[in-house]
């Protein structure tokens, strides 16, 4: 597996602290043409109120560096924030410095219907709201071009079923399919999850040369221990690892992964973001998020 292009893109990694996720600004160096990998809209669950100050932030950015969004990506519906896909695409589309007004394509790989269903059903989301919520759905392995650069689309399943990553020139966004070795690797539990997937997708990022770079969807350094840090290589992932480093076996991986799994709770964003990821950042047309109530109480049945 690997990029036939010759052209190294631009990186910018920002970091949401609130959410500890890592949003990439991707750029042609020649042409300027860019992408956004996902991106995060900010949400208060104390008091469901949104805002877009990290939104904005990403925006000045792209006009300072005059570069025109081409594409906005997402590796896979997340459980963990909120999307901004949809406000940086009315934003964009309405800025003349994006290359004239240009409206970028919000794109994910194509199991991402097998999802929207299960959450539809889940929160009865009228299927209105999220049927082509996305503007394109990738295939495997799918290529498309970001000015001269050349980007891959390849399946990473295992955290999600829907899960993809992006391989331009020397550089693999994973999203949540590999985190920095000292964090090791995402959980599997979620609907459509599955540690032997994940195990398998790992494998194809440790299949790559050595030197390229696997940038993660998330950091989450330990106390002060060091700064949120948006790459590794290849092969130091497979050096270090602490869950999946060489030599580890599929099934030592699963056994620990589910037992793992098995005791943590739910991200504290999981329902709203399940909601509005679903249908590609757009919020519920009557502006109501659901979110399911549990509990047993003693001779009061929910």
């Amino acid at each position: 597996m690997s990029s036939s292009s010759p052209v190294e893109p631009i990186i910018h990694p920002l970091f949401d602290p609130s959410t500890s996720t890592f949003t990439y600004l991707v750029a042609c160096p020649s042409t300027l043409h860019a992408v956004i990998i996902d991106s995060v809209l900010d949400f208060d669950p104390a008091t469901s109120r949104i805002s877009t100050t990290t939104a904005d932030s990403l925006l000045s950015l792209i006009r300072s560096k005059g570069y025109t969004i081409v594409k906005i990506l997402e590796t896979h519906v997340h459980a963990d924030h909120l999307t901004a896909s949809q406000y940086l695409q009315t934003r964009l589309a309405a800025d003349e410095a994006n290359g004239g007004k240009v409206k970028p394509e919000i794109c994910i790989g194509k199991r991402i219907v097998e999802v929207q269903e299960r959450f539809a059903e889940k929160y009865s989301i009228p299927k209105e709201e999220w049927e082509g919520a996305f503007d394109k759905v990738f295939e495997d392995d799918e290529e498309f071009s970001v000015g001269e650069l050349k980007a891959t689309v390849k399946h990473l399943p295992g955290h999600t079923p829907d899960h993809v990553g992006y391989l331009i020139g020397s550089n693999i966004f994973c999203g949540d399919s590999l985190f920095d070795p000292d964090v090791g690797s995402a959980r599997c539990d979620f609907p459509g999850g599955d540690a032997h997937a994940l195990y398998n997708s790992v494998q194809t990022l440790f299949s790559l040369p050595a030197h390229y770079r696997i940038y993660t969807g998330h950091d989450y350094p330990s106390g002060d221990s060091r700064s949120p840090q948006p790459f590794t290589t290849v092969a130091d992932q497979k050096k270090l690892n602490k869950h999946l480093k060489d030599g580890t076996t599929k099934e030592q991986f699963v056994n620990w992964r589910q037992e793992r799994d098995s005791g943590l709770g739910e991200p504290k964003l999981l329902h709203q973001a399940l909601q509005v990821n679903v249908r590609a950042g757009r919020l519920p047309r009557d502006g109501m998020l659901r979110v399911p109530v549990k509990g047993d109480v003693a001779g009061w049945k929910l």
